[in-house]
C-alpha cells in the first residue's frame, strides 16, 4: 500500500512567475549585446568583445529558461509517457548554459593571450561609453532576475551570467579608463582575461548543481539520516528502508521510503503523520511512503523510541 501527493501544478506555477522579469531581462541585454558587438568591431576591444560574448550567453541563457518554464508548464501529467512533466528542461537549460559559458571564457582566453605579442590600439572614449552603457542595463537585468534566482535553478543560471556579465562591464571600464590616462594597450587584453576567470567557479557551481540533479542525488541541503529518523519516529513505525531523496526540478525535492508498522497501527494515522512530518521539517511536499505490515505474530521496537 502507499501514498503520495502530486504537487506538480505548484511547480509550474513556480516557473511561470518568473517569465515577465525574463522576457524583459532578455529585451534589454539584447539591445545592448548588439550595440557591444558592433562598437567592439569598430574599435577592435578584446575586452569589449568578451562582454558582448557574456551579453549572449546572458540572452541565450534567458531564452532557454523561458523555453523551459513553457514547456514545463504546458506538459502536465496527461502524457502517461511524462507522469512528471517537463520539469527537467530547466535543469538542462542551466546545464547548456554552464557549458556554453565556458566554452566563450576559453575562447577570449585564447584570443587574449595571442594580442600580448601586439597588442592594438583602441579607442578608449568609444570603448568607455558603450561599457558604461552596458554596465547600466546588467544592473537592471541583474535587479529583474535576483528574487527568482533563489527559486528556480534556471533563473539562477541566467542571473549568474548576469552577474558575470555586470562583473565584465566593470573590467572593461577600467580598461578603458587605463588606456586613456595612460595609453596602456595590454589593460584591453588583460582585463579580457580577467573577466573569463573570475566567472568560471561560479559556472562550474551552476553546471555541478545541474548535474546533482540529473543524476538523482540526495539534495545538499538534506540530512538524509536526519528524515529516517524522523520518519521512524513516527507512531506505529517500526522500521524505515529504501529511503529516496532526490531534487525533481527547482524547488521540488521528492522522496519515497518504505514504512513497516507494528501490526495495531492504524494505515491512515500514520500516512498522514508521516507526509507532515515530511512537509514540515523537510519542505518535502512530494512523497510516495509504502507501508508493510510488521507481521500479526509480533510487535516491534519503532527505531526512532
Amino acid at each position: 500500500m502507499g501514498a503520495g501527493h502530486d504537487h506538480g501544478t505548484a511547480a509550474q506555477l513556480g516557473g511561470a512567475k518568473h517569465r515577465k522579469p525574463l522576457w524583459w531581462a532578455a529585451g534589454l541585454l539584447t539591445a545592448v549585446m548588439i550595440v557591444e558587438a558592433v562598437a567592439a568591431g569598430f574599435t577592435g576591444s578584446l575586452a569589449l568583445l568578451s562582454d558582448a560574448g557574456h551579453m549572449f550567453t546572458d540572452v541565450l541563457a534567458i531564452a532557454m529558461t523561458l523555453a523551459a518554464i513553457t514547456a514545463a508548464g504546458r506538459a502536465g501529467g496527461g502524457d502517461s509517457r511524462r507522469t512528471f512533466g517537463l520539469y527537467r528542461l530547466e535543469v538542462l537549460a542551466a546545464l547548456a548554459n554552464a557549458a556554453l559559458l565556458t566554452v566563450v571564457a576559453g575562447f577570449v582566453v585564447v584570443q587574449a593571450v595571442r594580442r600580448f605579442t601586439d597588442p592594438p590600439h583602441v579607442p578608449a572614449g568609444w570603448m568607455l561609453l558603450v561599457a558604461v552603457g552596458g554596465l547600466l542595463a546588467n544592473l537592471v537585468a541583474f535587479a529583474l532576475l535576483r528574487s527568482g534566482a533563489k527559486e528556480n535553478i534556471g533563473v539562477r543560471g541566467a542571473y549568474i551570467e548576469v552577474l558575470g556579465d555586470l562583473l565584465g562591464s566593470v573590467g572593461v571600464i577600467v580598461a578603458a579608463l587605463v588606456i586613456w590616462f595612460t595609453g596602456w594597450a595590454y589593460a584591453d587584453p588583460i582585463v579580457a582575461v580577467i573577466v573569463a576567470l573570475m566567472i568560471l567557479p561560479r559556472t562550474f557551481a551552476l553546471g555541478r548543481s545541474a548535474i546533482r540533479i540529473l543524476v538523482q542525488a540526495a539534495p545538499e541541503h538534506l540530512d538524509i539520516s536526519a528524515v529516517r529518523d524522523r520518519l521512524a519516529s513516527v507512531p506505529g513505525v517500526c522500521d524505515v528502508h529504501d529511503l529516496h531523496v532526490w531534487t525533481l526540478t527547482s524547488g521540488m525535492d521528492v522522496a519515497s521510503a518504505h514504512l513497516r508498522l507494528d501490526p495495531a497501527a492504524e494505515l491512515g494515522a500514520v500516512l498522514s503523520v508521516a507526509r507532515e512530518a515530511l512537509h514540515e521539517d523537510f519542505a518535502i511536499d512530494h512523497a510516495t511512503l509504502q507501508v508493510e505490515p510488521a507481521g500479526a505474530s509480533r510487535h516491534c521496537t519503532p527505531t526512532g523510541w
